[in-house]
């Protein structure tokens, strides 16, 4: 097979060769991942950043099975036309083919301008970028500059859409020109590689997660015990991270047995001796009644769902912002009352923000206890809301400073069972609570199963016809009312556990 390369397929290959090969003859074997919404927004960026320089000439790709011949015909015609702006603009040299996101056109020599959705510039980004020097100056071209645009994370909307303030620009000419040698090798090695129909034998390393997660991991890692090194979680995410994991794995600890007594964090050491021996649950009664002090009657449940976008989309929004969309609201007024339930959804093609917080401070009376599960969030949004929207401050300010976590009990493993298999997410902690319980299970909703399905919903919520719209909605209703209904049944197994009913 002979190895055709375009900038997306050097890339992968640059991270793993065997990324590269597993593409070409076993591509079967890719675990989904849920990167729809990233290739949409890279695709917004994309296409808005086109116009940063002005007036363009678009090189649009065909369906068609000889695209690149096409796209790279029609780039040299709009040059012959002196097109000084051109998007996609597109160059082949030998076996490889690279479409520059934007180039500046000189005449006689020019620019690339690699645009990425992201807020920060990756070390990806410089080979991405720096191949596309390759293929152009290969061919014939002189290039002077070479430049990332990426998101600035500090901008915020006020009016119109300011693209030289969204848009970060850096000159990386020199990182590309000083990887042109390793570039030229690391394209003989990758068609090595695949025209070999042997498949590599690459050792799993941290460049199966850095700077993407391969989507192969499930296939390469299958020869593994269960569980193993990469299951272990840990609240001190620094002392286990994928880095430390990898460490562990190359000095032959891969099983628990290998970790029971390795020098680890003690909520990891609680993983493993409780999977090895199978211990019982362990409940610190009196440190969970100490939390259950801390609550009261009224007490509320609340959870938010939100979406983020690499361009804001209305005034007072960055980049990324976590917008609120919709939140679901379980509460009980009184000891042994009854439970009810408020929720709230946005309609979609405008601001939700308003809306949501003027319900919000409706629905939950100032001075009382709310709780959510990973408390940092919910205030996160709550104090962002306060801030844009003062005549609401003075009563979101005081829901916030009320709210309790939910999760304290668990993340400081006050109560831990091996079924929550080293962590606390709520995710994992119901499921160990309520095994077995249907009206409990995530996997039993229709549509809508995660946040990050609530939120790719949310975003496309308005290209639906209406009834379309009805019923998602609806199903994004469940969705979050069972995030606060799951709330609820965490908090009355705590209640439980300390002899209350």
């Amino acid at each position: 097979m002979i190895c055709k390369l375009s900038k997306s397929k050097y890339c992968r290959g640059y991270q793993c060769p065997k990324m590269l090969w597993m593409d070409n003859y076993k591509k079967e074997e890719q675990t989904p991942m849920s990167n729809e919404q990233i290739l949409e927004n890279g695709t917004e960026v994309g296409e808005l950043a086109r116009s940063l320089f002005g007036e363009y000439v678009n090189i649009d790709r065909p369906d068609d099975k000889n695209a690149n011949n096409i796209m790279a015909e029609k780039t040299k015609k709009a040059l012959k036309n002196n097109a000084r702006i051109i998007t996609e603009a597109s160059f082949q040299y030998n076996n490889n083919f690279c479409s520059v996101d934007i180039l500046k056109n000189y005449g006689n020599y020019f620019e690339i301008y690699e645009v990425k959705s992201s807020t920060g510039v990756h070390d990806i980004y410089y080979e991405d970028a720096s191949y596309q020097y390759y293929v152009l100056t290969k061919a014939g071209y002189k290039v002077t500059k070479v430049c990332l645009v990426y998101i600035n994370n500090n901008y915020i909307r006020h009016g119109d859409l300011d693209l030289e303030q969204l848009f970060n620009i850096e000159d990386i000419t020199d990182i590309a020109i000083m990887k042109q040698n390793e570039i030229e090798s690391i394209i003989s090695h990758l068609s090595d590689v695949v025209e070999n129909e042997e498949e590599p034998h690459n050792k799993i390393g941290i460049q199966c997660f850095n700077p993407y997660k391969c989507q192969y991991w499930e296939y390469c890692t299958k020869s593994l015990p269960k569980p193993n090194v990469f299951d272990l979680h840990s609240t001190n995410t620094h002392a286990i991270n994928i880095t430390k994991k990898m460490e562990m794995f190359y000095n032959n600890k891969i099983t628990y047995n290998d970790l029971e007594f390795d020098d680890l964090p003690n909520d990891t050491l609680k993983q493993i001796n409780h999977e090895i021996h199978n211990l019982p649950d362990e409940i610190d009664v009196d440190h969970i009644r100490d939390f259950m002090n801390t609550l009261s009657y009224p007490i509320y449940f609340l959870d938010f769902e939100t979406y983020q976008k690499p361009i804001p989309e209305y005034n007072d929004m960055k980049p990324y912002q976590q917008i609120p969309f919709q939140y679901s609201l379980h509460y009980i007024l009184e000891e042994g009352g009854e439970l009810y339930h408020k929720e709230y959804l946005a309609e979609p093609n405008e601001d939700p923000r308003r809306k949501l917080a003027e319900q919000l401070v409706k629905d939950i009376p100032k001075n009382v206890c709310v709780t959510a599960y990973n408390m940092g969030f919910e205030k996160g949004r709550i104090k962002e809301m306060a801030e844009i929207y003062p005549d609401l401050a003075e009563h979101l300010l005081n829901i916030r400073e009320n709210i309790k976590d939910l999760m304290i009990p668990f993340q400081k493993r006050d109560y831990y069972k091996k079924e929550m298999q080293g962590s606390f997410s709520i995710k994992y902690v119901l499921p160990a609570l309520y095994p077995n319980e249907p009206s409990l299970n995530y996997h039993n909703l229709d549509e809508v199963h995660n946040g990050s399905e609530a939120s790719a919903t949310f975003i496309n919520l308005g290209k639906k016809s209406k009834k379309e719209q009805e019923k998602t909605r609806t199903n994004m209703l469940k969705y979050c009312g069972l995030d606060t209904y799951a709330m609820v049944k965490v908090w009355e197994k705590l209640r439980e556990i300390i002899g209350e009913r």
